[in-house]
């Protein structure tokens, strides 16, 4: 069985991954589980996660595993 790929927790919640700023990033998922009707304490619960963590690679693998993240790619101010 491959477990690297794993389907998030919420896999109808998609993020934009923008910014390499991390409370920006958490607070778009935030939102997105907000918006979906997730659970405060489910919310509070990510957050305490996301935020307790100082490795950039693991808090981004963190937020995978909650929601689906979209990479977009560095362009211009539209």
């Amino acid at each position: 069985m491959d477990t690297s790929v794993m389907e998030p927790l919420y896999p109808e919640i998609r993020v934009a991954l923008r910014s390499r700023n991390r409370y920006a990033l958490v607070s778009a998922i935030r939102l997105g589980l907000r918006k979906a009707g997730t659970p405060p304490a489910e919310i509070e619960r990510f957050s305490r996660e996301a935020l307790s963590t100082q490795d950039p690679c693991h808090f981004e693998k963190l937020c995978s595993q909650w929601v689906c993240m979209d990479r977009t790619s560095s362009r211009g101010a539209e």
